[in-house]
């Protein structure tokens, strides 16, 4: 889908205050891991991950969107009561039911006639959620659309340290129950514009997606608990994402590597960063990465990575920048942005 009316306004993001070192995470498991002769230092060594965070006990993955979501507001300078949807993305929910959204759409007192609901796909879900506002925009629906996510790790990877203390957990479960230890935590928020009411001029040009759901098993989560063949998922995933990457040089002009000043990705780690990079043919130090101390965010990754990318200077007006999205399913998109 090619765009010429949609806008990136403004972003906003929210950190959870509490640092959990991968070598903290290595301590609570030593006992298993010296059974089962995994060397100390693994975690960190494999993934890259330094240090993740967890937000307070009890605190909800709506309330922090919430949080996110003022601050993309606020940037913004618009009347709330403009907003014409809000899509929650998050892994991470209140309750089965309602939506999340819900609850996003009560805390910001947004208007009775804005819609409000989930889009729940993994670690594409924001990207997803995109899309649908963009495609809204365009058709002049909406003026303005709020995407959120609120992702809280803290759950899953306590959980996940439980287990892993048992005195019965064998080689296989340990593998099966590691990449669980990567997850961070955070929350994002994007509002979109038509370019008619817009104020930064931050252009959505395009988005490709492609599926490839013969590997929907490779990694499963719940609430507390996830299980991911993570050698297999990288190979697949960095299959997916170079078909993905081809069929976005055919629909977009200008999407070559020489051409695209940036990239924002969903990011995971180290291995998985160096593959993608590999099999893009793209520098990694085009990459903007924040997982050595952020962990794998989920859907939060990529609008976090973009909103620090252009804090930190990153990114100039004109600058072409390439969203690289990729999530369990496997389901992938990528999006053109001219900055």
């Amino acid at each position: 889908m090619l765009f010429k009316n949609v806008v990136i306004e403004a972003l906003g993001y929210e950190l959870a205050p509490h640092r959990i070192s991968s070598e903290w995470l290595e301590d609570q498991i030593s006992a298993t891991m010296k059974r089962l002769g995994v060397p100390k230092g693994s975690l960190e060594r494999l993934s890259g991950i330094r240090e993740r965070r967890f937000w307070d006990p009890g605190t909800r993955p709506s309330d922090v969107a919430t949080l996110a979501a003022r601050k993309a507001i606020a940037a913004a300078e618009i009347d709330p009561g403009q907003i014409g949807i809000v899509i929650n993305t998050s892994v991470c929910q209140d309750y089965l039911e309602p939506s999340t959204a819900c609850f996003v759409h009560r805390n910001l007192g947004l208007s009775s006639q804005a819609i409000n609901y989930d889009v729940r796909n993994a670690c594409l879900g924001f990207l997803n959620g995109m899309d649908i506002a963009a495609m809204m925009i365009e058709s002049g629906a909406i003026s303005y659309a709020l995407i959120v996510d609120g992702e809280g790790s803290q759950e899953a990877v306590q959980s996940t340290i439980q287990r892993l203390q048992s005195s019965t957990t064998n080689s296989q479960e340990f593998r099966d129950n590691f990449a669980t230890l990567t997850l961070g935590s955070g929350a994002a928020a994007m509002l979109l514009a038509h370019r008619s009411v817009a104020k930064q001029g931050h252009l959505l040009n395009g988005v490709v997606s492609l599926a490839a759901t013969e590997h929907n098993e490779l990694c499963v989560g719940m609430p507390d608990y996830m299980k991911t063949d993570a050698s297999a998922l990288l190979i697949a995933g960095v299959q997916l994402a170079a078909q993905t990457w081809g069929l976005a040089q055919e629909r977009f002009q200008n999407w070559s590597d020489d051409q695209i000043a940036l990239y924002a990705p969903h990011q995971v780690g180290a291995r998985h960063m160096a593959a993608v990079a590999e099999a893009l043919g793209i520098p990694q130090q085009k990459l903007f990465l924040n997982f050595p101390v952020l962990g794998n965010i989920g859907p939060a990754a990529l609008p976090i990575s973009l909103a620090q990318a252009a804090e930190s200077g990153r990114l100039q007006a004109g600058d072409h920048v390439g969203l690289l999205g990729i999530g369990s399913g496997l389901n992938c998109s990528m999006m053109s942005v001219t900055w």
